[in-house]
């Protein structure tokens, strides 16, 4: 009879915690000031592997993949491709690189590590950020913008895995998604780029 009390009493204690942590998340988002939920993707500034803000507004006119990315994932070798991508299309197009641990903790590097890892192994020379969340209760704010369709316009798919690319028009508007398994070099994404 005890052990069946104390069970009751745990499960209770653990479904009192999860729903206060349930609430403390939604109140942290819902708390956004309402200016943060109608940005624009030009409002965003971000730091880089080096540390240093990057002022989005600066990509106004060129064509823009966004990129979470992973240095220990099956699709890690989809860097050079990138690269090659970003080489090609560099007058039109700006790759962006965002590092991030949500799947299978594929990114456990520092930023100093990731920015060593591309660069030896890959040559990335397109820009690299930070290591952010792009999934989940601390979901980056732009990762938010991104999967969000009533801040993007129409868009509610999040990241599914590494790799997945959110193409933007020269006007900073979401035209397109893509999940991992697309390559970059992939026809659909040449023809987005050249249109």
């Amino acid at each position: 009879m005890k052990n069946l009390l104390f069970l009751g009493c745990l499960l209770l204690l653990v479904s009192a915690y999860s729903i206060s942590k349930t609430h403390e998340t939604k109140s942290k988002s819902s708390s956004l000031p309402d200016e943060t939920m109608a940005k624009s993707f030009y409002d965003f500034k971000m730091k880089d592997l080096n540390g240093k803000e990057v002022d989005f507004s600066t990509y106004k006119g060129k064509k823009i993949m966004v990129v979470n990315v992973a240095s220990k994932c099956g699709y890690t070798p989809q860097y050079e491709a990138l690269q090659k991508l970003y080489a090609a299309h560099s007058d039109k197009l700006v790759i962006l690189g965002f590092p991030a641990n949500n799947f299978g903790g594929q990114e456990p590097g520092s930023n100093e590590e990731i920015k060593s890892f591309c660069s030896e192994n890959y040559g990335v020379t397109f820009p690299m950020f930070e290591k952010i969340s792009v999934k989940g209760f601390d979901k980056d704010p732009l990762y938010r913008w991104l999967s969000d369709a009533e801040m993007n316009g129409w868009n509610n798919e999040e990241p599914s895995w590494n790799f997945c690319k959110y193409i933007l028009d020269e006007k900073g508007e979401l035209i397109k998604f893509f999940p991992s398994k697309v390559a970059p070099m992939d026809q659909e994404i040449i023809d987005l780029i050249n249109g």
